[in-house]
């Protein structure tokens, strides 16, 4: 499946990964901007509307978790970084710092172009889903990422605020554990159900939800999750 009339900036200092990723990309109908620095690459994400980032990590000036971070002053672009630091720890970092999704060189083509196209199609959901969405007690913005419950503020992480988001747009609609493993951490994550498990009784906490008499988040059991309507 193509995905028309979207934009991506490659930031990867070597000519010969960027060559490939750019024919693979274009290949996939999507529009493609490179930078071979971490400051044309900043300075690129910048001036444009990129609906992805693909980074490389390893910049010739500037680290790139550096650069993550200094992306996420400004901007909430979809981050998938392609690196051949392979450390857990490396991999937390970026994550923390804020990127969608880490692939680590050398890599499969068919499993990175996977991995954009999950991340473009959660991109669009959320941008196609701006408007403030009240349900229960609860109002969450999209645009400025906070959820309230009556007055009180809750700090959600940002897979938390993206698992919330997707089962508020439309509350009663069971969403597939393949569906939201797929749309939030990549298409790579399909069977590993235990880390949405996770994420979904991390979000119940905050949300002061009981498991066994949800107010909230009620579990379709075998299949997914649910927003009480």
């Amino acid at each position: 499946m193509k995905l028309q009339q979207q934009n991506i900036l490659i930031i990867e200092d070597e000519a010969q990964i960027r060559k490939f990723l750019r024919i693979s990309l274009e290949a996939q109908g999507l529009n493609v901007d490179e930078a071979s620095t971490a400051t044309a690459g900043l300075s690129l994400a910048q001036a444009n509307n990129h609906d992805l980032i693909v980074l490389d990590l390893g910049l010739p000036d500037l680290d790139g978790q550096v650069v993550i971070r200094r992306l996420r002053q400004h901007l909430k672009t979809p981050v998938i970084v392609l690196s051949v630091r392979a450390s857990e720890d490396e991999k937390i970092q970026a994550l923390d710092n804020g990127a969608n999704d880490y692939v680590t060189k050398p890599f499969a083509i068919g499993e990175l172009m996977a991995r954009v196209r999950a991340l473009l199609r959660f991109n669009q959901t959320m941008v196609s889903t701006r408007d403030r969405i009240e349900v229960h007690d609860l109002l969450i913005d999209p645009d400025s990422r906070e959820v309230f419950r009556g007055e009180q503020a809750l700090q959600l992480s940002r897979k938390e605020f993206d698992l919330l988001h997707l089962l508020a747009i439309k509350p009663g609609r069971i969403l597939t554990h393949q569906l939201l493993l797929s749309t939030i951490w990549g298409d790579s994550f399909i069977n590993e159900t235990h880390y949405l498990r996770i994420l979904v009784g991390h979000l119940r906490q905050k949300l002061g939800d009981d498991p066994m008499q949800p107010r909230y988040i009620l579990t379709v059991q075998g299949v997914g999750y649910r927003l009480k309507s």
